[in-house]
């Protein structure tokens, strides 16, 4: 069976899919944090990640939805996802929501390095998918900044 752009098409989005579920998993981690915290550690933790991966969320959701539109394709609605028990803490919260965002990049660099953006995607698609990378690109360190002020 030859496999055919239209396929290769659903299979971008679908991957696309992945990286915004564990995106807004991210952020449904980090806004149980952001309610445990006094306002100062509220404030940076707002700053240094929620607002990123928040950014990335909503432009990894619009380069999904520009490109099904571009083509034609069927668009999926993104659940809300439930919210984390505010028992684990915000250490366990904020590890698991870096946790996420680079199961999220490490499936858009898998995806970027298909080639299939390029073999069947288009210049839009890749701007989105690098401006989400670059979005979401060193949220992992600032995680860790954040948790070595956090409780001083």
């Amino acid at each position: 069976m030859a496999y055919t752009s239209a396929q290769a098409r659903g299979e971008l989005l679908e991957a696309i899919a992945v990286a915004i579920d564990e995106l807004a998993e991210a952020l449904a981690s980090l806004e149980v944090a952001y309610e445990q915290l006094d306002d100062a550690h509220a404030d940076e933790l707002e700053e240094l990640l929620f607002l990123r991966v928040q950014r990335a969320y909503g432009r990894a959701k619009r380069t999904y939805a520009q490109f099904a539109d571009r083509h034609g394709l069927p668009v999926r609605d993104f659940a809300t996802p439930t919210s984390r028990a505010p028992s684990m803490g915000v250490k366990v919260l904020v590890e698991n929501a870096v946790e996420r965002v680079a199961r999220a990049e490490g499936e858009l660099v898998a995806l970027q390095d298909s080639l299939m953006p390029i073999e069947v995607g288009d210049a839009e698609l890749r701007a989105g998918l690098s401006e989400v990378r670059e979005l979401i690109g060193g949220v992992s360190q600032k995680a860790r900044a954040f948790l070595r002020t956090f409780g001083r």
